[in-house]
């Protein structure tokens, strides 16, 4: 029996990358899991990842996005589970589009080679749309789980929460991607203010500040910008690599398990910010 045997743990955004490695990882802790995401293919795939290894799992279908879908599939999971005793808010909008890839080497450029300064443009021109999309799922979605969370933590004094927050929101290491550092920074203050609130009823909160993740999407990335830009990456990363889904998984479980803290921003970054 693992260090979180009869825990239940959920997972939001769990179809893939990240968050299905931290799903993995709990359930090989001994949690039982519910894992959630928009992807109904990708859910259907860490269900049955987590089965394989002799896990339980409940898949929930959810756009976090959207209050009422957050308290239907609470519903669903107490209807199964009775109860949640870890919440990893992980689902998340990130900036992986045409346009975010050409900012992202624009700044890695800027940062690494001795050109002119100047401003490089990035909000100045963003428009509505593109800002406001990712504070649905990252702030919104985040605010929604946690409520749903506390409202049965609170009554039993007991709970992990787990936010995901990222290095974009404790530094400058994401300039090229503003809108996303802001949701980001927004994790990261919501954790220390909920952490302070809750940590007397027994529920500690904190979030993981991940660098560079070695996701298949990131692998991608390197792979099609070519040797010159991965260089320019490593020159601001001492480790001179990306941390492994694996490596971060470690510390979520380790944060979903007893210990002392309450309101960490813990932050696996390979030396980028230290």
């Amino acid at each position: 029996m693992g260090q979180l045997h009869n825990r239940i743990a959920l997972v939001t955004g769990a179809g893939r990358g990240l968050g299905r490695t931290i799903a993995l990882a709990l359930a090989d802790a001994g949690a039982s899991v519910a894992i959630c995401d928009i992807d109904a293919d990708n859910l259907e795939t860490t269900r049955a990842a987590i089965e394989a290894r002799g896990g339980e799992c409940l898949a929930l279908h959810c756009d976090v996005s959207s209050s009422a879908a957050v308290d239907a599939m609470f519903a669903q999971l107490v209807a199964r589970f009775g109860t949640l005793h870890i919440l990893v808010n992980n689902a998340a909008r990130v900036p992986e589009g045409e346009q975010d890839t050409v900012r992202r080497n624009q700044h890695y450029t800027y940062m690494t080679t001795p050109v002119p300064r100047q401003s490089l443009g990035f909000t100045s021109a963003m428009s509505d749309a593109e800002w406001l999309r990712f504070w649905d799922v990252n702030v919104h979605g985040m605010f929604y789980c946690t409520r749903a969370a506390l409202r049965l933590m609170e009554p039993q004094r007991d709970g992990k929460i787990i936010n995901i927050a990222s290095i974009a929101g404790i530094s400058a290491m994401s300039a090229h991607s503003p809108h996303y550092s802001a949701t980001k920074g927004a994790v990261v203050a919501f954790t220390r203010s909920v952490a302070a609130e809750v940590a007397g009823a027994n529920i500690y909160v904190n979030a993981v500040a991940p660098g560079g993740v070695q996701t298949p999407q990131f692998e991608q990335y390197l792979a099609a910008v070519g040797e010159e830009k991965r260089n320019q990456l490593w020159q601001v990363v001492p480790a001179g690599r990306l941390g492994t889904m694996e490596e971060y998984a470690s510390l979520v479980t380790y944060l979903a398990g007893q210990h002392y803290l309450v309101g960490q921003i813990i932050s696996p970054n390979g030396g980028a910010v230290i």
